[in-house]
């Protein structure tokens, strides 16, 4: 065991060394959508958890080391309604193979925004064009002294912008460790390590690297349970680093130590009313403080909610999160356990 803690763990700082130091801060990365949330129980968690394990394939894909033998022959289908008519959908399933004694997991994830005007650099209009993110992901786990489990995911992602197209390869190392009889799990993983193939327009940009880390406790004697999670863990200061852009609208002041630390923090709380429905509630500080404007009040900016409703091979889930004082964006879920009859 101290073997597989010590190659892990080796693994992790290797990664994180190797991505930290040609990482650029905020607004400095290329592929951003892959922050994105797959999973609606993902996003009324507050967008980023690494160590609930509500046995939900599309929550896997955040953490490979989620998938195991109670998700074989999983599927689920999400779709988000963003902002300004940006749509997203998601197909996610998995697969357990005894023989190889490791769950596999799969999932395409396709974002469209729709029509936009092609102008010329006088803004005539020459037509429109449609711009599209794609990624394919695929991931395998296993399982380690029954209370450990560590997964890999590999994601091929193309983006194209009429003329501007670019192709990428990334990878998630995930690990988890889930003592159900105690009914606490933590996790960590080290997301998006990888590197442009091909490039928009031939200058090479960072992928969006994030270690997060996370911890998840359920009472015993109450309905009720909480995750806390870091993200970007692997460094403190978060602030949006374009010094161009803070030097023309004056945005010299820096945040407190207090301000900076708490942005790392996702906040959830998880509402069990039986074995069959589930209630999540999240709290996402870093948004809140990247997205409040003046000193008015900027409403539920930062929050997000959602539930899942289990029926006989049907799992319904729904999520509303907050950006802004009049911005929310809906995700839908429906997933399928083909493993159970009608």
């Amino acid at each position: 065991m101290f073997q597989l803690l010590r190659f892990l763990f080796i693994f992790f700082f290797m990664a994180v060394g190797a991505t930290v130091n040609a990482q650029t801060l905020g607004g400095g990365s290329v592929y951003n959508f892959l922050k994105l949330p797959q999973s609606p129980l993902l996003s009324a968690a507050g967008g980023v958890n690494v160590s609930y394990t509500p046995k939900d394939v599309a929550f896997a894909m955040n953490n490979p080391a989620l998938l195991n033998e109670a998700l074989h022959l999983q599927g689920a289908a999400n779709f988000n309604a963003y902002f300004a008519g940006i749509k997203a959908y998601q197909l996610a399933g998995g697969y357990h193979s005894n023989k190889w004694k490791t769950t596999f997991g799969g999932a395409i994830s396709y974002l469209d925004y729709g029509n936009i005007n092609q102008t010329d650099a006088s803004g005539m209009e020459q037509g429109s064009f449609r711009p599209k993110d794609f990624v394919l992901q695929v991931s395998a786990a296993k399982t380690y002294l029954e209370k450990w489990h560590y997964g890999l995911s590999g994601k091929l992602i193309h983006s194209s912008y009429e003329q501007f197209r670019s192709t990428g390869l990334a990878f998630d190392f995930g690990l988890l460790y889930n003592d159900t009889a105690n009914l606490f799990s933590a996790g960590i993983v080290a997301k998006n390590m990888g590197a442009q193939l091909s490039t928009y327009n031939g200058e090479r940009e960072e992928l969006p690297f994030d270690l997060q880390i996370g911890i998840t406790k359920r009472l015993a004697k109450a309905p009720f349970g909480f995750s806390l999670t870091l993200q970007q863990a692997h460094r403190f200061d978060t602030d949006y680093n374009d010094t161009t852009f803070n030097n023309e609208n004056n945005f010299t002041k820096k945040p407190s130590f207090s301000t900076r630390l708490f942005n790392h923090f996702i906040l959830a709380t998880h509402i069990f009313f039986g074995r069959n429905l589930e209630a999540t509630l999240g709290y996402n500080v870093l948004r809140r403080s990247e997205l409040n404007l003046g000193t008015s009040g900027n409403g539920l900016n930062g929050f997000s909610a959602g539930f899942k409703a289990k029926f006989s091979r049907l799992e319904v889930q729904y999520a509303r999160a907050y950006f802004g004082r009049s911005g929310a964006y809906n995700q839908f879920g429906i997933g399928v356990n083909l493993t159970k009859k009608l």
